[in-house]
C-alpha cells in the first residue's frame, strides 16, 4: 500500500525536512517569536529575513535567457536549433515561466528546496511547466549518488469538485488526498489509499526536477537561506522590543516614593504637585540616566551587522552605502553577495537546462518535430551595472592580440546567440564587400 510505502519514508527521514519547511514558513511571513505573549510584554518584529531573501532573488533572477546551438554546424543542424529556441520561447511565454521561476526562487531560498514539474497536458496539447510544493515531494535515490533520483512521490490534496473534474472520482468527504509515484518505466495514482491508476509512464522520464536552494554537500535536501540568520533576527525583535519598551516608561516616567506607607493622587503629570511627609522622599524614576540607552543601540547596531554578514548581504546591495562607490570597488563591496548568486546559479543552471531538454523532449513525442543534435545554454545576466563602453574597448584589444576569439569576446559582453551574431557580421561584411566591389566597377 503507498500508505505505508510514505509513512515508512517519513518514518526516517521526512519528519524532520517537514517540520523543518513549517518553521521556516512561519519565519519567513513574520512569525518569529517564540512562546506565548505574557502579559504587558510588547513583541515588535522587523522581518529582515524576509527583505533579505526576496533582495537575493531579485539579484539572483536579474536576467536569465536560453539559446540552443546545434551539435553540426550545418545548415540544416542551424534551421533546427532555431526552431529548438522557438519552441522554447513559446512554452516559457504560456507557462509565463518568468514569473513562475522568480516565486520557485523565494519559494526555495525559504525552505531550502525547490521543484518544477514538466509534463504533456493532452487536454490542450501543449507542455505544462509547474511547480510543485515540495512539501509534498518525496525522492528516492540511488545509493549515496543523490543526482540518481530513481522514484518520486508527489502528494496533494484536492476538493471533491477538483478530484471530480480531473480523475472522476467521487468522493465522499470535502478533501482528497492524491499520490503520484513515478519511476522512470511506471507510474501509479492513488486516492486516498486506493489505486486509481497502473501503467507505464508515457512521459519516457521522471517528470520532477527537485533542487537545493544551495548544496551541503552528499546531501539531497538543501539549505534554507533562513538557517544562518534566523538566531540573529530573533535576538535583533527582543533587542528592539526591549529598547522600545524603555523609550515607553522613559515617556511615562515611574515615580518612586520612599519612606512613605501610603499613596494617594500621586500621579506624574504637567503642573502635578505632591504633598509627603518631612522624611519620604519622592523623585521619578530616570531610566536614560548613564547613558545606558547608547548601550543598547550599540548592540542592536552589532547585530544589524552580523545580519549582514551572515545573509551575505551588504549594505550596498540595499542601495545605500557610506561613500559614493564605482566600477570595482562596488564589486568588492559586493562580493559577498555575487559570490552567494554565484553559487547559487552554478546549481540553478543544470536545472533549467535539464528543463528544457524535457521540454523538447515531450515537443518531440507529442508533435513529432525533429531539433536534431543540440546544445543548450543558460545566460546569466550580469549582477551588477557595468560600464560597457570600457569593456568593449578591454575586449577589442584581447581580439587583436589574439588572446582570445570574438565568441570568447561576445560571452563577455552578455551576447546572447554569440554564433548568431557571427553569422550576421560575416553577411553584413560580404553586402559591403559586394556593393564596394560594384561602384567601383
Amino acid at each position: 500500500m503507498v500508505e505505508n510505502l510514505i509513512n515508512e519514508h517519513l518514518s526516517r527521514m521526512d519528519t524532520e525536512r517537514m517540520r523543518r519547511y513549517r518553521n521556516y514558513l512561519d519565519f519567513y511571513h513574520g512569525r518569529q517569536w517564540e512562546g506565548r505573549i505574557e502579559r504587558g510584554e510588547k513583541r515588535l518584529t522587523f522581518n529582515y529575513c524576509r527583505v533579505f531573501i526576496d533582495k537575493l532573488t531579485s539579484y539572483l533572477m536579474s536576467g536569465m535567457t536560453f539559446n540552443v546551438e546545434p551539435v553540426n554546424n550545418t545548415p540544416e543542424a542551424a534551421l533546427k536549433a532555431r526552431r529548438a529556441e522557438e519552441a522554447l520561447r513559446e512554452v516559457h511565454e504560456r507557462n509565463n515561466l518568468t514569473q513562475l521561476d522568480m516565486e520557485t526562487e523565494t519559494d526555495a531560498a525559504v525552505l531550502g528546496d525547490g521543484a518544477y514539474k514538466v509534463i504533456w497536458d493532452a487536454g490542450v496539447q501543449q507542455v505544462r511547466v509547474t511547480a510543485p510544493d515540495v512539501q509534498g515531494l518525496y525522492a528516492w535515490w540511488m545509493g549515496d549518488d543523490v543526482s540518481r533520483v530513481w522514484k518520486v512521490a508527489s502528494l496533494y490534496h484536492l476538493t471533491a469538485e477538483e478530484a471530480g473534474l480531473l480523475y472522476g472520482i467521487k468522493a465522499a468527504g470535502k478533501q482528497v488526498e492524491i499520490v503520484e509515484i513515478w519511476t522512470e518505466r511506471d507510474f501509479q495514482l492513488y486516492s486516498d489509499n486506493r489505486l486509481l491508476q497502473s501503467r507505464p509512464n508515457s512521459q519516457g522520464f521522471i517528470p520532477f526536477l527537485i533542487f537545493p536552494n544551495l548544496r551541503e554537500p552528499k546531501q539531497f535536501w538543501g539549505i534554507s537561506d533562513l538557517q544562518t540568520i534566523s538566531s540573529i533576527q530573533q535576538e535583533m525583535n527582543r533587542a528592539m522590543s526591549q529598547l522600545s519598551r524603555i523609550l515607553e516608561l522613559s515617556g511615562n516616567p515611574i515615580a518612586v516614593l520612599e519612606n512613605i506607607d501610603q499613596s494617594e493622587d500621586i500621579t506624574v503629570k504637567p503642573g502635578a504637585v505632591w504633598t509627603i511627609p518631612e522624611d519620604a522622599r519622592a523623585y521619578l524614576l530616570d531610566l536614560l540616566q548613564g547613558g545606558g540607552v547608547s548601550l543598547h543601540i550599540d548592540y542592536i547596531n552589532l547585530l544589524y551587522r552580523i545580519l549582514h554578514d551572515l545573509s551575505e548581504s551588504p549594505r550596498a546591495a540595499f542601495g545605500g552605502t557610506e561613500r559614493d562607490l564605482s566600477g570595482v570597488a562596488l564589486e568588492i563591496e559586493l562580493q559577498p553577495l555575487l559570490q552567494k548568486v554565484a553559487r547559487k546559479r552554478l546549481i540553478r543552471t543544470p536545472v533549467y537546462m535539464e528543463r528544457a531538454r524535457m521540454i523538447l523532449r515531450l515537443l518531440e513525442k507529442h508533435t513529432g518535430v525533429d531539433f536534431g543534435d543540440y546544445r543548450i545554454r543558460v545566460n546569466w545576466a550580469p549582477v551588477l551595472p557595468r560600464d560597457l563602453a570600457h569593456q568593449v574597448e578591454i575586449e577589442q584589444v584581447l581580439v587583436k592580440q589574439g588572446i582570445h576569439s570574438r565568441r570568447t569576446a561576445m560571452d563577455g559582453l552578455g551576447i546572447i546567440k554569440p554564433e548568431e551574431e557571427f553569422r550576421h557580421w560575416l553577411e553584413e561584411e560580404q553586402k559591403i564587400k559586394e556593393i564596394t566591389d560594384h561602384d567601383r566597377e
